[in-house]
């Protein structure tokens, strides 16, 4: 038995036992269930995932002790490749092209938005916080405002984390859908197993060796498409006059009223909402905080931010190429929805061969956020609310709780993505919670003296109540509070930062109003 687990171990074997078992499943499928592969495209998966679960688990045991913060000894190279190929996830690269082809260059804000989320993280926020010695986003805010406080916290960490983990996880079933010819379902729970067992394996230094091939294979994937896609007679200054004639002054990154109309408090919320709520994440802080230093905590921040920027370029381009392409005079079929633009195009307006390297490049950008949101989260709840304070910390005596919170978590996110089809609302919700409720505990845990748990409460009541005042349609909730609408139900005020800001208020001023004793 003992011979079994140790051949079993091995990195070599172990990677060949899961290819074999992915082509022999595929093999299956195709034979016995009439499920017609593309079969060029499933080939790419394995080879993808083969190499990174081999990389991933030839992590040395000495890097794995701490699978937390890898000892705090992550060099800014590799960090920067770990925190840019987390936010340049599945949604982000399919989010950009999907908004620049279906509402134009004035709704991309996530490029621009979570690259200043990054700079300002970096400028303010990075430095105490590595210099403090934290482990997770929590510990600041838990041990400024009492360990009681933490399920007020805690839980809206947690919801981000699962249901931007289970969004991922559908966005992929989407695009893996749209180029195998198959059920979203099949590569939902490959994925999945594959990233649950690589991040349980080797934790943080894993998942950040394996984020730098994801980037790589990211950025190389989605260039390679580029010549293809604006390959063109016309030529690219006019696709790209095409596609600036029919949107007008929505093809500009700039807001204007002419773009916007009665949408223009929208726009300014969702864009303070991406930069300043963008800080406050385990998945961004657990990178930080692993940095060897303070200087290359800020470093990673601010170069990772510039990464952002550039990564989005073939994602916007192809966004244009999509909604200029006229597919019914090419023969091909339209695209099923918006959010499956970027596959689409890949998949028809390129040969296999580079659509089989595309594909590859999509999955990178998906696995590269869903392992190391899966891994921020079972921090949280190890670390948060698992261990008690009084615990002694011993990275060995964590490890074994941590990889059974990556593996209830990592099933949990999907189940709920095999099930549920509204997870992007749900994960916008979580988000705007984040932005709304620990944003200003941060921001007073770290930078205000006076701070204590009475206004924090205060503040967390106040900040929940005016944003869920401006109504929720994923619970049905209808608005409750007299926030200025049009006819069309639009609220013409940004109720999300008037909430933000109204918590951060409340915990400055009720902390001195209420003095509590330390």
């Amino acid at each position: 038995m003992s011979m079994i687990r140790k051949v079993m171990s091995e990195p070599k074997f172990a990677t060949f036992l899961l290819v074999s078992v992915l082509f022999g499943l595929g093999w299956i499928l195709d034979e016995f269930f009439s499920i017609n592969f593309f079969w060029p495209g499933y080939v790419s998966i394995i080879v993808f995932y083969g190499l990174i679960f081999y990389v991933a688990s030839n992590v040395s045991p000495e890097s794995s002790k701490d699978p937390m913060l890898a000892r705090k000894s992550l060099p800014l190279w590799l960090a920067v490749f770990t925190m840019s190929a987390t936010w340049v996830g599945g949604g982000f690269i399919n989010g950009s092209a999907e908004y620049t082809y279906s509402s134009g260059l004035v709704w991309v804000q996530a490029p621009w938005g979570y690259a200043l989320s990054l700079i300002l993280g970096g400028l303010i926020f990075a430095r105490p916080m590595r210099d403090k010695g934290y482990t997770t986003l929590l510990d600041p805010i838990l041990q400024k405002f009492g360990t009681n406080k933490s399920i007020l916290y805690y839980l809206p960490a947690l919801m981000g984390d699962v249901f931007w983990t289970s969004a991922i996880l559908v966005a992929l079933g989407t695009t893996f859908g749209t180029i195998l010819g198959v059920g979203p379902e099949l590569s939902i729970v490959i994925s999945a197993i594959v990233v649950i067992i690589y991040t349980a394996m080797g934790g943080l230094w894993a998942v950040a060796v394996t984020d730098v091939i994801q980037l790589i294979i990211l950025i190389f994937g989605l260039l390679l498409t580029l010549p293809f896609l604006l390959k063109t007679d016309a030529g690219v200054i006019a696709v790209w006059g095409e596609y600036k004639k029919d949107w007008g002054a929505a093809a500009s990154f700039f807001p204007s009223k002419t773009a916007l109309g009665n949408q223009w408090a929208l726009w300014w919320d969702y864009a303070l909402l991406l930069v300043m709520g963008g800080i406050p994440w385990q998945v961004y802080f657990q990178r930080v905080l692993a940095a060897k230093t303070s200087k290359v905590a800020v470093r990673l921040s601010v170069v990772s931010g510039f990464v952002c920027l550039v990564a989005a370029v073939p994602a916007i381009l192809i966004g244009i190429v999509g909604f200029t392409t006229d597919w019914q005079a090419l023969g091909l079929p339209l695209p099923p929805d918006d959010s499956s633009i970027l596959p689409h195009v890949i998949r028809y307006l390129t040969n296999p061969v580079v659509a089989t390297i595309g594909l590859g490049a999509i999955a990178a950008a998906v696995m590269s956020s869903a392992d190391s949101s899966i891994l921020s989260s079972s921090t949280l709840t190890v670390w948060n609310v698992i261990r008690k304070p009084s615990d002694l910390v011993d990275p060995k005596k964590l490890k074994p709780n941590l990889k059974k919170a990556i593996w209830i978590i990592g099933i949990t996110c999907t189940l709920i993505a095999l099930n549920v089809r509204s997870i992007y609302e749900l994960w916008v919700l979580c988000s705007d919670l984040v932005y709304c409720l620990l944003f200003p505990a941060l921001v007073t845990a770290l930078f205000d003296r006076r701070a204590n748990g009475v206004g924090a409460v205060s503040g967390f009541v106040v900040a929940l109540f005016l944003r869920l005042g401006g109504g929720e349609p994923v619970f049905g909730l209808p608005p409750f509070l007299p926030y200025p609408m049009d006819v069309d139900g639009t609220i013409l005020v940004p109720f999300r930062t008037i909430a933000m800001l109204s918590g951060l208020t409340t915990i400055v001023v009720v902390s001195r109003l209420v003095k509590v004793k330390s």
